[in-house]
């Protein structure tokens, strides 16, 4: 952001008044929480009441939104720092929303800012889920979802099918171990059938006289977002698994922010592999 944006919105700041003035951090629960994108707003709309939601992301009712519900009638905002001061928030809640200068700028406008984060782990999620509740001034709803979602977790640990699922995307990707992914299908009870470690193109040459007893498909419904693009999955061994083998959707609401929604689709890997 440059030197002239930042005078320019310093003077904006001073005709408006100001940012309101934080509470104590002994009492602090924002009353004036925006909400920069959809993975934030997921959040912002589990633990705040709507009278404490000044505005949401304009994809927060989309259907890639888990709680896209409960953002119908909350007014939208850019992720646009003249538009964002203009509202005057105690809170600005984002993951990527505003770039990632965002941040920095909005913490030197005098405005507290409490970043989303990612977590590499189901461990790690529930601890984000926690963590982001307490910034908004609601730890004992936090508690309660991290607990309920743990129990869901401990509930699928007693299963077991020794069946394998193989992850799959409309560009032909897929994912092994050291991924959320990986943790996913192994909390469902289910091995990962792509074994190779991170991300990866799927494994065409093994699918050829191997195959996996579920797919696990995130389309997301659509093929790819590149639809003259040639990818693995346009090859016939790919295609032939979807063909031939239990296939579970995964919602994109489900997995595109590593939440405690990710259980959904845990859920559902763990229920389609024992049809």
């Amino acid at each position: 952001m440059s030197r002239l944006t930042i005078l320019f919105l310093a003077g904006l700041l001073a005709a408006c008044g100001g940012p309101p003035t934080p509470p104590a951090a002994d009492t602090a629960r924002p009353v004036r929480i925006v909400s920069l994108d959809y993975c934030a707003d997921q959040y912002v709309l589990e633990f705040a009441d709507r009278d404490r939601i000044l505005a949401i992301s304009p994809n927060a009712d989309k259907d890639f939104s888990y709680m896209r519900d409960a953002a119908q009638g909350i007014r939208t905002v850019r992720p646009i720092a003249e538009d964002v001061i203009l509202l005057k928030p105690d809170l600005v809640v984002r993951s990527y929303g505003g770039g990632p200068d965002a941040t920095q700028f909005f913490e030197r406008a005098g405005i507290p800012v409490l970043d989303v984060g990612w977590a590499g782990d189901l461990p790690g999620v529930l601890a984000n889920v926690q963590r982001i509740a307490d910034g908004l001034g609601e730890h004992d709803r936090g508690a309660a979802l991290v607990t309920e979602t743990q129990a869901r977790l401990d509930h699928l640990a007693q299963r077991s099918s020794g069946k394998s699922a193989l992850y799959m995307t409309p560009a032909g990707v897929t994912s092994g171990p050291g991924s959320l992914v990986h943790e996913m299908i192994l909390a469902a009870g289910l091995e990962n059938f792509q074994q190779q470690p991170g991300w990866r193109s799927l494994p065409l040459e093994r699918l050829a006289y191997e195959a996996p007893d579920v797919i696990a498909a995130a389309f997301f419904g659509a093929r790819t977002n590149h639809p003259d693009a040639w990818s693995p999955m346009n090859h016939p061994v790919a295609r032939a698994q979807l063909a031939d083998h239990p296939v579970v959707s995964l919602e994109g609401a489900w997995t595109s922010c590593n939440g405690w929604f990710l259980i959904d689709a845990i859920e559902a890997l763990a229920e389609g592999s024992e049809k």
